[in-house]
């Protein structure tokens, strides 16, 4: 029986008309190749690094020392298999997670995962907003609520950008994480942890989850780390690279894209562990074991350091974190759009739309509850992220594991039984995460 491959559609998304703009000469280099492949991963890594990570390993680091940065690799090493197939998906079909969803379900069950979608861009961006404005206060010294205003003009960013050219954006997002790397590793620097203790911390410990309080915090890390939005946007993005319909073409689009995503979430993991390991150096080895919010964390490093520059470059990547989380929110919010529904915005007008809606309850939180309304609603967007995730993830591992869909590119058993061990252990850490901030 011969398999017909689908042909690559066009993968929507703001900016428009780029799917397949990126072309890989199949006969140049595995290097060239690699290099002319890479960026769909920086854009997802992007997602597993934002404002929402950082209160986590923060407070991880300040109350337990090194002792759960295990628990930061093995979530890392989750959202690689996630994520790879995502990559999968989008180039064995030529086409993303919303637009199979909308083809495969009945319009009810689409229109329900597309509201839930929604909620979690909205919530994402809540926390890109909270971010921001964070860093704009810490930085400026205006109020939060200057902050969250100053964070409603990044739509003239996005408009300015617009018709750049997904290349273009995908260069700045890499100067933007950059800029989360060399902060981090400056601020390491100059604190100087104790190495032998940072890497007996990645050794997995039953003991150090054994009580209640550490063990919500490791599921509280693991529940922030793979996204619902970075499903969507990753199956879609993946399309930009102009590839062969023929087999051989998408085997080796698939390797190169899991090159590129493993390279850029290895990334991610760097950055969250440098987060978790600056708490515990600066705080946790001398005595504040308490410091759970970001903006502690921020006027703490100058007197344990010793310098201004200390906190200077935590306020800066926070900005770069949260700025850098809008862009990838605004595309992934047009994919499940057009995917679910069918329809095209504008792309200020999908951004517009967005951040209004995340404004709403970022100047309600802290109207009411003042500067410690940020810690409380970063959480909330991170249980309102949890409860989104299976109903993304689900449809996911069911569609790389349908031979008729897949062909040749459905997933082995080996890849099955870990997919589906993983859709467990995070839906439940999730569930469980919920649950304890109900109660």
């Amino acid at each position: 029986m011969k398999l017909t491959l689908p042909k690559i559609a066009t993968a929507p998304f703001c900016p428009p008309e780029v799917a397949g703009s990126i072309s890989v000469d199949p006969t140049a280099s595995l290097f060239k190749r690699v290099l002319r492949f890479a960026g769909p991963g920086l854009l997802i890594s992007i997602g597993y690094m934002d404002p929402g990570n950082w209160a986590t390993a923060i407070e991880a680091g300040s109350r337990y020392g090194y002792s759960l940065l295990f628990v930061v690799l093995l979530a890392s090493l989750a959202g690689m298999v996630v994520q790879c197939l995502c990559s999968r998906l989008g180039i064995a079909t030529g086409r993303d997670l919303a637009q199979l969803c909308r083809q495969r379900y009945s319009p009810r069950a689409a229109r329900t995962q597309w509201l839930l979608a929604e909620i979690s861009i909205i919530a994402t961006d809540l926390a890109e907003v909270l971010g921001c404005a964070l860093a704009f206060h810490l930085l400026l010294g205006v109020s939060l609520s200057t902050g969250i205003i100053i964070t409603a003009f990044d739509t003239l960013l996005i408009l300015a950008l617009q018709n750049r050219g997904f290349r273009r954006l995908e260069a700045i997002m890499l100067v933007l994480v950059a800029t989360i790397g060399v902060c981090f590793f400056i601020e390491l620097l100059l604190i100087k942890p104790y190495w032998p203790d940072v890497a007996r911390g990645f050794v997995p410990s039953l003991a150090a989850v054994s009580d209640a309080a550490p063990l919500y915090l490791a599921i509280g890390i693991l529940g922030a780390t793979v996204m619902p939005h970075n499903l969507y946007l990753h199956t879609s993005i993946v399309q930009t690279r102009l590839v062969g319909h023929d087999q051989a073409s998408r085997e080796d689009a698939i390797k190169l894209s899991r090159i590129d995503t493993i390279g850029s979430l290895a990334l991610a993991l760097l950055v969250n562990a440098a987060i978790l390991v600056l708490a515990a150096a600066a705080f946790h080895q001398t005595g504040h074991t308490d410091v759970v919010e970001i903006q502690d964390a921020y006027h703490l490093l100058d007197p344990l350091v010793g310098g201004a520059l200390a906190s200077v470059l935590f306020g800066v990547a926070l900005l770069a974190s949260g700025q850098s989380s809008t862009f990838t929110g605004t595309i992934a919010g047009q994919v499940i759009m057009e995917g679910y529904l069918n329809l095209r915005l504008p792309c200020w007008q999908r951004r517009l739309i967005t951040r209004g809606l995340a404004l709403i309850p970022a100047f309600i939180g802290v109207w009411l509850l003042g500067d410690g309304a940020v810690g409380q609603l970063l959480v909330l967007s991170q249980v309102v992220l949890s409860l989104q995730l299976p109903f993304a993830l689900y449809p996911l591992i069911r569609m790389t594991n349908d031979r008729q869909l897949m062909g040749v590119f459905v997933n082995q058993w080996p890849t099955r039984g870990l997919a589906w061990g993983l859709f467990v252990v995070i839906s439940g850490a999730n569930a469980w995460l919920v649950g304890q901030w109900l109660v």
